[in-house]
């Protein structure tokens, strides 16, 4: 049940990522871009057309990817913490 649960709070978080996104790409207030591609890093590990476009744009902003790398390192080592587990 857990693992049910974990699953759409993560899909609801990923898309609620990329509804900031789109509402971003109009409202100068938020960052558009940066919303929609978190939403896509969450939603890639559900969605194969998540990652397939995320792959398309690793490969085409190379800088980026790396920086994306980094920040998801980060945001685990968070998550571990917040969880309690060993690194």
């Amino acid at each position: 049940m857990k693992t049910r649960a974990k699953r759409i709070l993560l899909l609801i978080v990923g898309w609620s990522f990329i509804l900031l996104g789109i509402a971003g790409l109009f409202l100068p207030i938020l960052q558009g871009m940066l919303f929609l591609l978190v939403g896509l890093m969450i939603l890639s590990s559900e969605y194969v057309w998540a990652h397939h476009l995320l792959e398309r744009l690793r490969e085409k902003f190379p800088s980026i990817s790396h920086k994306a790398d980094q920040a998801a390192e980060k945001a685990a080592a968070w998550m571990r913490r917040l969880s309690g587990q060993q690194p």
